[in-house]
């Protein structure tokens, strides 16, 4: 080929690639390099970050502890029963549920106005308080047990903490041995002791013994071992019976306590519940071995403030000590407005007087109501003599319970809130036995508010005589409607 031609094929492929289609594929063609260039060198990096940012969320997702690594008292605890049934209570209400909260124990009362107002003229108070409590609070939280009981106390004998519950727990872990509970008995007390390590034993009780405790029973506990104390904490009016105690029962369990060397805690914290406004303290009888348990939950209205007091005797100051220094290093204080507040609730002026007077009212003709309603379907229920609280059994229902499946406390009370909407809470979270169909009953879901309007209305007739059936179906509408509810249920099975 001659140069000619050879130039002229040159050209002609000069030409060719200056055309702008040529010259737009060669540039897309750049760009693909370009891009494969970035995908080989930088990509892989990102990919590697990204793929480390997802196992790191992996990671964050995954629980850090396991129940293996959680100590084993604590493992194995369940939320306490009241509390849950409570939550479960009012989810269900959320959801659209018609929910009667039978289940748990809260005071249905407002708190004394007067009690509320001092919470207000102190709402500034700021400072740290000391650890046994502020002392005019101590001062006149044993002016109220001296003069209740006739036993001398001073400040002293007092330590405020926050709630009962958390200074009975503090008791119980000061103490070295076991704890002895009645069965049945308050859903917490049992566990506290399992966090502890500490052994529990049961006393039974019946619907026969009235559910009270006896001196034999406490005879054929013995003395402790060497080095050891033995708690026996007695609530009444009782969570979850209602029973109470009366003075010559009281004397027998205290001489009975003392031969046997046994620490009396009496947990009062419905000591002014008790319907008749006659409770007697078991520290009458066995003042220097007798601790006594109360706080602002429910003759107040006031759970939700967390404030309770304790009372020692000077024989039993160390055990004082010792709960004050472990107070010192977990809760310091309790909320300093509240222990001021708690000052004219201790005092109890005529306003407060008179607000216990028409809450014992109100509380007996619920008792009563129900007692009367559920005997007649058929269950057994002892009358309630203060507190909150009945414990009916349906063992008569056993056959007709079994055909439907239901064969525990803890079925039937599931079933009942299934079918029926009222929420209850079996025995057997009261340390009752699992074969037993028994249930703890709360009669606190009305409006005590309104309660105590309509009471006050009656103010100028005796107490004893104004609230009948009517009264309670009229102001407690809720109930009526258990009753009617368990009734049916029951005469349907």
């Amino acid at each position: 080929m001659s140069i000619a031609s050879n130039c002229s094929v040159l050209f002609r492929k000069q030409a060719l690639c200056s055309h702008p289609w040529i010259q737009g594929i060669r540039a897309s063609f750049a760009v693909l390099v370009w891009l494969l260039l970035v995908w080989l060198l930088v990509v892989p990096g990102l990919t590697e970050n990204a793929v480390a940012a997802c196992s790191s969320q992996d990671n964050a997702s995954k629980e850090l502890v396991s129940m293996s690594q959680l100590n084993t008292a604590v493992s194995s605890l369940q939320p306490s029963a009241t509390l849950q049934i409570n939550e479960l209570s009012e989810r269900l209400i959320r959801e659209g549920r018609d929910i009667i909260r039978l289940g748990f124990g809260q005071s249905p009362f407002p708190v004394p106005e007067i009690v509320v107002d001092a919470l207000r003229q102190h709402a500034a108070s700021k400072s740290y308080l000391p650890v046994k409590g502020l002392q005019p609070l101590r001062e006149t939280v044993a002016a109220y047990y001296q003069q209740r009981d006739g036993i001398k106390r001073t400040a002293d004998s007092v330590m405020i903490g926050p709630g009962s519950k958390m200074l009975l727990f503090q008791l119980q872990e000061v103490c070295k041995g076991e704890l002895i509970l009645p069965s049945p008995s308050w859903v917490s007390y049992e566990p506290q002791a399992h966090l502890l390590n500490k052994p529990v034993r049961y006393i039974p009780t019946s619907l026969d013994t009235g559910w009270r405790i006896s001196p034999d029973q406490l005879d054929q506990l013995g003395p402790p071992e060497k080095d050891t104390t033995r708690l026996l904490i007695l609530n009444y009016p009782s969570n979850p019976t209602g029973a109470t105690y009366e003075p010559e029962q009281l004397k027998a369990l205290a001489e009975a306590a003392r031969r046997n060397q046994i620490i009396m805690v009496v947990d009062e914290i419905y000591d002014e519940c008790r319907f008749d406004g006659e409770h007697h303290s078991l520290a009458k009888w066995y003042p220097e071995g007798t601790i006594i348990s109360g706080g602002l939950s429910k003759w107040c209205g006031a759970g939700g403030w967390r404030l309770g007091v304790m009372i020692f005797p000077h024989e039993l100051m160390l055990l004082q000590d010792k709960m004050a220094v472990i107070a010192s290093e977990t809760w310091s204080a309790v909320a300093a407005p509240i222990q001021y507040a708690a000052i004219t609730a201790y005092q109890q002026p005529p306003e407060v007087k008179a607000y216990l007077g028409h809450c014992r009212q109100g509380l007996k003709a619920v008792a009563g109501y129900m007692q009367e309603h559920l005997t007649r379907s058929g269950v057994d229920v002892a009358p309630s003599s203060g507190g909150f609280y009945l414990f009916p059994g349906f063992d008569k229902y056993r056959e007709p319970l079994a055909a439907k499946g239901i064969k525990t406390a803890d079925q039937f009370c599931v079933k009942l809130m299934e079918d029926t909407g009222v929420a209850l809470l079996p025995g057997t979270a009261f340390g009752f036995p699992e074969d037993r169909i028994y249930t703890r009953l709360a009669y606190v879901d009305f409006d005590g508010g309104a309660l105590l309007k309509a009471i006050a209305q009656k103010s100028g007739q005796p107490l004893d005589s104004s609230l009948d059936n009517a009264f309670v179906e009229k102001h407690c509408p809720k109930i009526a409607e258990v009753c009617r509810r368990i009734d049916g249920w029951l005469k349907a099975l």
